[in-house]
């Protein structure tokens, strides 16, 4: 063999070496998925915002962060605790256990899934798709709340008291799976979204499901919008907000079988540890439609703010009815905090603490709902409630409630609940034979309770 022949097989063998070495340099770079599909690499940094631990990349194009919640409530309830009414356990609860992922995948898409464990039973809340790359406009589908009341959509690490008013817990929509489309400026925003069933527990999925198998029942809609005005809404000291929302509702298929084609409005008057429905209109059948409407505002001022909000229901059945309620409170910072108004959403959000260690808030409530209707006596009742907050720092908060509950003579709970006294003095259920002067007679009692909060 030639000297030249082996100068140039050595060169080549050089060359080849030199260029694997470069493409396995060059390949240290470059990740692959699970499934073996070349991704993109971007270094992230991770802090606690708030004590929420943030991932977010240098370009600050992506960003994933945990939402978790824990709220552990006790209640103690006395007054009509006797041997003539139905006696009211005292107790404590997880009333929320809350795991959350959220992430902004570029500056346009954005997702999230929320669950809960609150007492050991999983729940799915929040489950989003969401695109904001339209200048003032941002569009979302999957499973969340409807932009109907700004009490319901408040989240519960943010409430003003334990619960919310009985308005909201027994006319309001809540989380429907759905699309949405959202229009914000300046001082105007705006909501309008079509919705489906609901998807929570197991006892939604299967009723969904019997209709759908058994029946083949299509799964219902609405059609919900809200606008709002907020004037000064740059000021962050004070604001002005007022708002006017409807929602056009069919029956759904969330409900039993035997039940379809019907609407059903009932709420406990306080915590979740009395699990007694006063207020409960049963199933009113052969419901064609359903409209709700009403009225919201809000004001602050420094450390002092007013919210409230008045919402009817007309229900189109074989006869129609109408059911409706409101409610009012103010709170107010005793240590110099400032309350806060998130603009985009429409609802207060977390007020800054006057203190270094935090602040306290005092907070008063009066709630009234009206389930009587022509033929239909669901009761009605009213709350009295007066709380505070204690603020402690960004992530810890302990609320102490009072609350008054004050139910009419029809507020038996379909039937199942002492409301008075017959002729012999014996306890009854039934209001046409309760004794008690017209207006009087139903359940009163009065309720303490505490939250322990924690988010991160």
């Amino acid at each position: 063999m030639s000297k030249k022949l082996l100068t140039l097989m050595f060169g080549l063998a050089l060359s080849l070496t030199g260029s694997m070495w470069a493409q396995d340099v060059e390949e240290e770079d470059v990740a692959y998925n699970q499934y073996g599909v070349k991704v993109d690499r971007e270094e992230l940094h991770a802090e606690q915002r708030n004590n929420i631990l943030v991932f977010e990349s240098k370009s600050k194009n992506y960003k994933l962060w945990m939402d978790n919640r824990v709220q552990v409530d006790g209640a103690t309830f006395f007054g009509k605790n006797s041997s003539d009414y139905n006696p009211i356990g005292n107790g404590v609860s997880i009333r929320r256990a809350r795991l959350a992922i959220k992430a902004q995948i570029t500056p346009d898409w954005y997702g999230e899934v929320d669950m809960d464990m609150a007492d050991g039973v999983f729940e799915l809340k929040d489950a989003i798709i969401e695109y904001d790359g339209l200048k003032n406009f941002a569009f979302k589908v999957g499973n969340f709340k409807e932009d109907f009341s700004m009490e319901q959509t408040t989240t519960s690490r943010y409430l003003a008291f334990m619960e919310r008013p009985m308005l909201c817990k027994g006319l309001v929509p809540s989380r429907h799976i759905g699309i949405q489309g959202e229009y914000l400026r300046d001082h105007f925003r705006a909501s309008l979204g079509m919705f489906f069933q609901t998807v929570a527990g197991s006892e939604e999925l299967t009723n969904v499901q019997d209709n759908n198998k058994d029946f083949g029942r299509s799964q219902g809609y609405s059609f919900t919008g809200k606008a709002g005005y907020m004037p000064y809404s740059k000021d962050r000291h004070h604001g002005l907000y007022v708002g006017a929302k409807g929602s056009y509702r069919t029956p759904k298929t969330d409900m039993a079988t035997n039940e379809y084609g019907g609407i059903r409005y009932s709420t406990r008057n306080a915590t979740s540890i009395n699990r007694k429905k006063y207020l409960d209109t049963d199933v009113i059948p052969n419901v064609d439609h359903e409209w709700l409407y009403g009225l919201e505002g809000a004001a602050y001022f420094g450390p002092a703010r007013i919210q409230s909000e008045w919402i009817r229901s007309h229900v189109t059945a074989t006869n129609s009815y109408n059911f409706g309620g409101w409610y009012v409170h103010a709170t107010y910072l005793l240590l110099g905090g400032q309350q806060r108004f998130n603009v985009a959403e429409g609802e207060f959000t977390q007020p800054s603490a006057g203190r270094k260690w935090g602040d306290v808030e005092l907070a008063l409530r009066y709630d009234y709902l009206d389930l009587n209707d022509g033929d239909i006596y669901g009761g009605s009742g009213e709350n009295i409630t007066a709380g505070l907050n204690f603020y402690l720092g960004n992530a810890v908060k302990l609320v102490v409630n009072y609350q008054y509950s004050n139910n009419d003579r029809y507020a038996n709970g379909k039937g199942k609940l002492f409301i008075g006294h017959d002729a012999n003095g014996a306890p009854t259920t039934d209001y046409t034979k309760a004794v008690e002067a017209k207006g009087k007679g139903g359940v009163s009692y009065h309720m303490l309770g505490l939250r322990f909060e924690i988010n991160f």
